[in-house]
């Protein structure tokens, strides 16, 4: 191992939760030194007394968004960004710290579900005609609804977001409206993840799907993510750009 490998420093934040802590080993793994871990607890640290580190990866909630943004600003570090949740205000503030640092934000730093986005997009075009339902299963702790990857497939079928969504349907709800999209949550268990892409015709379906069978795909992704963005140019990127672009 370099030198200048092992002088690369990152904090975690979020670090309480099972993927902080999963997060916090594998970058140790990847020959980082974490040099802080800020929670809920001591979230308010991070405002003037946390030291610089190249790189953040958060996988926090929204409500952490101000003390992370006020970081960054403050030392220029690098941004990995996997919390979910963010309101459309929020996103904008994520993009802005691009200007500045470089931020990658995504909802899922799984592999196989950059390939389902990219799946999803070139069926949905091939398909346009085609009823699309989307089904997302999560742990019975998850706190967001629907997950942040159902919305990024969301916009792989609807890019322009102008087709109507329904969020499950109850009582005499009438035919199907065309051009609808269907999207439902399904919570219980300790279900890392499941992603459903239900692409209708007559007489025939097509369904594309992906199942995290642990966590752990998400953590490898995101300190992949961590080593790559740190060879980048400041800007705002997606997942997809910054492994595969």
């Amino acid at each position: 191992m370099t030198s200048a490998v092992r002088a690369r420093s990152a904090i975690v934040v979020g670090g309480n939760g099972r993927m902080g802590r999963l997060v916090r080993e594998a970058l140790v793994g990847a020959g980082f030194d974490v040099i802080g871990s800020y929670d809920v607890d001591n979230i308010d640290e991070l405002d003037a007394g946390a030291p610089a580190a190249d790189v953040v990866v958060d996988f926090s909630a929204p409500a952490a968004l101000p003390h992370v943004a006020a970081y960054v600003r403050r030392t220029g570090s690098a941004l990995v960004s996997g919390a979910t949740g963010f309101s459309p205000a929020q996103l904008d503030e994520l993009r802005a710290l691009g200007e500045k640092s470089r931020v990658v934000w995504s909802s899922n730093y799984s592999l196989g579900v950059a390939a389902l986005r990219h799946a999803t997009a070139l069926v949905a075009a091939a398909l346009p005609a085609w009823d699309v339902e989307i089904v997302e299963t999560h742990h019975n702790q998850k706190a967001d609804a629907p997950s942040g990857t159902a919305k990024a497939l969301l916009a792989a079928v609807d890019p322009t977001g102008e087709r109507p969504v329904v969020s499950g349907r109850d009582g005499i709800v009438g035919p199907r409206v065309a051009g609808e999209i269907g999207m439902h949550a399904v919570r219980g268990g300790t279900v890392a993840g499941t992603h459903e892409v239900h692409f209708f015709g007559t007489d025939e379906e097509v369904c594309l799907t992906h199942r995290a069978a642990s966590r752990q795909i998400f953590v490898a992704g995101a300190v992949a993510a961590a080593e790559r963005l740190l060879e980048r140019d400041p800007g705002y990127y997606d997942f997809d750009t910054l492994m595969f672009g």
